[in-house]
Formats: structure tokens, C-alpha cells, sequence
């Protein structure tokens, strides 16, 4: 039996390596551009592929999964609600970056502000990569493949012992596609384990319905819908993990980093051939994160209806039901498509690593001098050294007591607020000086950890919602009292072509009119159960709050915008008249 799931996997896996290969033959690796860019020639269905699966990994499928089965629907709001951040991406963003001609987001950090920003940045990045985002992919892919091909039973080792070692089979060989690819290598192998991800993320749930109805899809449909309906409610009160008073407030401030300042994400779009190919990539992936919830939480509920109590760890959840509902034919191709989704998000993160810490670190601080060849070459020792420190972290995952998934989000808490503040300030204000992002980010580290400290039950996100605008308002007050002496304008690089695509408009009043569609499809006025609506007084109390204090910021930034750009403009008109005079 075994044989056969390995041989499947195998074929599989060969295939997206060739496929690799094959398409980035000709070129340039010893480039800064080619080898960290993918020579600036990604199109949009290449761009969306790989956004998706570097985004959708083990650690979503396993984490929201195992958070569905033991909340609810509740839990689909990180997917659903994405395409907001992704419009905000498309049009507000990604202009902006490839006008620059960035290759990171310290990059672009640098520009605006100073090199120092750009290194603190760059040192956040790495270090979420190091101790949070790496180690849990490696960890949630350690545990499905052994699901699959029960090798700790096989050999007899302990659970760390055995995700160790899977761990470090996975680094061994995501590293070899980072270090002798480059992004391209990356970026075509994510399109094609898309293709399959697709295919086997929808088969699971479909093969559940049938296994909870008995071999019967319409019974497993009709169970799912009266069983239990409160399962299926989408819209979470004050006590849930996603309140429904932080979907426009704290979850999308998360949701704007992760998928507009996070580099191991947006790296992609920055190697787009034009802007327009860069939004059609940005916002495909934004109409296929709309049906994610499908395939990254329905499972978990099915599995729930399935299981009950039996399953005592919540994160085992989504690997005993692929065991249980896959035919064994499938049990390789599906393995086989779920390793290419962790080595998709594993090389998305250590290829953005490698670039931060190349051109971010090494070249300013300790070779300014150092050529393209020497740069490349630096970047795939790193990697390796990247890659072996979240092997080493990796197990230590299984103590999580929240759950993988919800440990990420909260170990981003620490730098992602701070990072999107200083990208918004930077793009919409001209006089913030440099030291506004410095002072802010301790602020932001100083009374996130306090929140853990002493608000430790209250959730991140709400903290989350209070700090961005805290964060801004802090920005905007060091501005007011030491601004900056020259105002700063975006550099044009005219690197790629900035004519926006046509339809992107019309394109995203679909994707937003569908996200309403499926959250209204699981809410009480859909298929889930009225009584499991629950909103609070207080709900009401903290959404009125955040938005007088949204409105309080906004108004203060706009008042001391202005009065900089006043001050600015009598002084150069003193100047223009005094030279007159002389």
C-alpha cells in the first residue's frame, strides 16, 4: 500500500521539478534581478498561481481546519475577507512599488525615510521568518505527511523526532529550488502544484460529504446543513476568534500587511512585467481566496459532524480525514500536491529572506561594493543557514497551546501594524521625517507585549485595531514636531510600464459582491442555526469607539499635513523673495 502512495507522490513531484527547470533554463541567475526578481517578467496567471500558493500551505489547511473544527464557520474570515486587502494591493500599492522599481519593501522604506528604517524593517522580516512563519509551515507539513504516510508508525520514532526529521527533508530540498532557481524556479513551480492544490483541495470536502452521509453526497449535504447548524454561522460574536466588529478594522490591518507588505507574498508581484499584469495577478488571486473557506474550513466542520471528541488534538483534525475519505490511488497525488503547497510557502519565505537580507544587509553594512555574482552567492549561503534554524525550531511548534494557526497570527502581531503604518504614512504624507518610524515601531513593541502581558485574554486583533491608529497618530505628532526638511517624492525607476489594466475596476466589484454573497450564505440569514448569533453590547460599544477614533487620526494626520505643506510652502516662498532682494 505504501509503494503505491509513494510511487504516485513521486511521479507527481518529479514532474514539478522538471517543469522548473525547464521553464527557467534561460534565465539569468547571476543577476540581482533575475535571480531575485525573476528577471521583472511575471505575468498575471503566473503571479496569482504563486500568490495562492504561497499564501496556501499545510499551515492553513491543517491550522484553519483544526480552528473550524473546534469553533466554526467564524474562522473563514482570514480567506474571505482577503480580496479588501488585495484590492487595496491592486490599486494603491503595487503602483506605487513598481513605479519605484523596488525589490523590497525596506527597499522602498529606505527611499522615503533612510537606510537605518530599511535595516530595522529588514531585521523584523527575518526574524518572523526565522522563529514564526518558516517553522510553522515545516511543522504543519510534518504533520500531514506523516498522516499520509504513517512514518512515524513505520519507524517508531517520537512526534518531535519525526517532525524534526521531515522538517529537515523539506528544507533539503526547498532549499535546492531557492538556491539553484532563483523566484522563476519558485514562481513556475507554484503554478503548476496550483493546478493540483485546486483539484485536491476540492476533493476533500466533496469525499467527506460522502463518507458523512454514509456513501451518499446528498444525505452528507443534508447532515451538514441540520446536524449541527450552528457550526456553519460565520458572523462571531465578542467571545470568538474573529469578531465580526474587527473585519474592517483589526483583521484587515492584518490582512493589509500580509498581502501588501509582507515580502515573502508580495515579491512576486514586485517581478510583474507591468502594472497591468501585476493587478490581474493580484486580483485573481483575490476571487479564488473568496472560495477558500470551502476547502480550509468546511473540512474542519465535516470532520467535527465526523469525529466529535475523538480527535483530541484540534490540528489532527484535517490530516485524519484525508486519511480516512481519500481512495488510496489519490493518497500520492494529494501528498504529492500538498508538498509542492509547503515548499511553495517554504521557498516564497527563504527566497524573500535571502533577498532582505542580500541587498538590505549585507551589501550596505558590510560590502557596498560587492557584484552581482557575489550578492547571488552570498544570498544561497544564507539560505541554508535560514533553512537549518527553522528545522531546528520547528518541533517546538507542538507546544503551541492556541494551535499553530492562531501562533502565527499572533507572532506577526509584533512587527506587521508597525510595518503597514510606515508604508501608509510614507506614500500619503511628505514631511513624517525619518526618526517618526524608529520611535513608533518601539511604541507599537513596547504596548504589544504589554497587551500580552496584562490583556492577555483579550484578543490580538481588537489590540491590533487600537495600535494602527495609535501607531499613525504617533507618526503624524513626531512629524508635527520635527518635520522633515525637504518633502519627499516617489522616484519614477520606469523599469516596467504603468498603463493599469482595464478591467480591474469591474473586476473587483464582482469579488467584492461575491465575498458579501458567501458571508451571507453562512450567517443566520443563510444555512446557519439564528441562535448562534450572539452580538454583544460591548461589540457595539468597541465598533463605535475604533471608528471615532479612526475619524479622530485621520483628522489630526490631515490637520498637521497640511500645516507641514504650508510651513514648507511659505519658507521656499521667504527664500524665492529673499534671493530676489539680494
Amino acid at each position: 500500500m505504501i509503494w503505491v502512495i509513494l510511487a504516485s507522490f513521486l511521479a507527481y513531484t518529479i514532474f514539478v521539478a522538471w517543469f522548473s527547470w525547464y521553464k527557467t533554463r534561460g534565465t539569468d541567475l547571476t543577476s540581482s534581478d533575475g535571480y531575485f526578481l525573476g528577471g521583472r517578467s511575471l505575468t498575471g496567471i503566473v503571479i496569482a498561481g504563486s500568490l495562492i500558493l504561497t499564501n496556501l500551505s499545510t499551515e492553513q489547511m491543517v491550522g484553519l481546519n483544526g480552528q473550524g473544527f473546534g469553533e466554526s464557520m467564524v474562522v473563514m474570515a482570514w480567506e474571505v475577507t482577503s480580496p479588501i486587502a488585495l484590492i487595496f494591493m491592486a490599486f494603491v500599492f503595487l503602483p506605487r512599488y513598481l513605479k519605484a522599481g523596488i525589490s523590497t519593501i525596506p527597499d522602498f522604506l529606505e527611499q522615503r525615510y533612510d537606510l537605518r528604517t530599511r535595516q530595522i524593517v529588514s531585521v523584523l522580516f527575518l526574524l518572523g521568518y526565522a522563529v514564526a512563519y518558516l517553522p510553522t509551515v515545516l511543522y504543519s507539513g510534518a504533520l500531514v505527511l506523516d498522516s499520509i504516510f504513517s512514518l512515524s508508525s513505520i519507524s517508531g520514532t517520537s512526534p518531535v523526532m519525526t517532525v524534526t526529521l521531515i522538517a529537515a527533508a523539506i528544507g533539503i530540498i526547498g532549499c535546492c529550488y531557492v538556491i539553484f532557481g532563483g523566484l522563476k524556479a519558485c514562481a513556475m513551480s507554484d503554478t503548476i502544484n496550483g493546478i493540483g492544490l485546486v483539484i485536491g483541495g476540492f476533493m476533500i470536502p466533496i469525499l467527506a460529504l460522502v463518507a458523512l452521509g454514509g456513501g451518499n453526497i446528498v444525505d452528507g449535504v443534508d447532515k451538514l446543513l441540520h446536524a449541527n447548524p450552528a457550526k456553519l454561522n460565520a458572523i462571531g460574536d465578542h467571545q470568538s476568534s474573529v469578531p465580526w466588529t474587527i473585519l474592517l478594522t483589526g483583521l484587515l490591518f492584518n490582512n493589509l500587511f500580509y498581502w501588501c507588505t509582507n515580502q515573502a507574498i508580495i515579491q512576486r508581484t514586485l517581478g510583474a512585467k507591468n502594472l497591468a499584469e501585476g493587478q490581474k495577478g493580484v486580483l485573481y488571486a483575490g476571487f479564488f481566496k473568496i472560495f477558500g473557506a470551502f476547502f480550509l474550513v468546511l473540512p474542519g466542520i465535516i470532520a467535527y459532524l465526523l469525529y466529535g471528541d475523538r480527535v483530541s488534538n484540534a490540528d489532527m483534525a484535517y490530516p485524519t480525514l484525508v486519511i480516512d475519505v481519500l481512495p488510496l490511488a489519490l493518497s500520492g497525488f494529494l501528498a504529492a500536491v500538498l508538498f509542492g503547497a509547503i515548499l511553495s510557502s517554504f521557498n516564497g519565505a527563504l527566497n524573500s529572506s535571502i533577498t532582505l537580507f542580500t541587498l538590505d544587509i549585507y551589501r550596505p553594512i558590510f560590502k557596498p561594493k560587492a557584484k552581482e555574482r557575489e550578492l547571488v552567492k552570498v544570498g544561497r549561503i544564507f539560505a541554508v543557514c535560514l533553512a537549518a534554524i527553522a528545522v531546528i525550531v520547528a518541533p517546538f511548534i507542538i507546544f503551541a497551546p492556541s494551535g499553530l494557526y492562531y501562533y502565527l497570527q499572533e507572532m506577526f502581531g509584533f512587527y506587521n501594524v508597525p510595518i503597514i503604518a510606515m508604508v501608509v504614512v510614507g506614500f500619503f504624507s511628505k514631511r513624517i521625517p525619518a526618526s517618526a518610524p524608529k520611535i513608533m515601531i518601539l511604541v507599537h513593541i513596547v504596548f504589544y507585549t504589554l497587551s500580552k502581558v496584562v490583556l492577555g485574554h483579550i484578543n490580538f486583533l481588537y489590540i491590533l485595531s487600537v495600535l494602527f491608529p495609535l501607531n499613525i497618530l504617533v507618526m503624524t505628532i513626531v512629524g508635527r514636531l520635527a518635520p522633515r526638511a525637504t518633502a519627499y517624492e516617489l522616484y519614477d525607476s520606469k523599469k516596467v510600464d504603468l498603463t493599469p489594466w482595464k478591467h480591474a475596476k469591474a473586476f473587483s466589484i464582482l469579488t467584492l459582491a461575491l465575498m458579501i454573497g458567501v458571508y451571507a450564505f453562512f450567517s443566520p440569514i443563510g444555512v446557519a442555526d439564528a441562535s448562534a448569533s450572539n452580538y454583544s453590547p460591548m461589540s457595539l460599544v468597541f465598533m463605535l469607539g475604533t471608528a471615532v477614533l479612526f475619524i479622530g487620526v485621520y483628522w489630526f494626520w490631515r490637520r498637521t499635513h497640511k500645516k507641514l505643506e504650508s510651513d514648507a510652502m511659505n519658507r521656499e516662498q521667504a527664500n524665492v523673495l529673499k534671493r530676489d532682494t539680494v
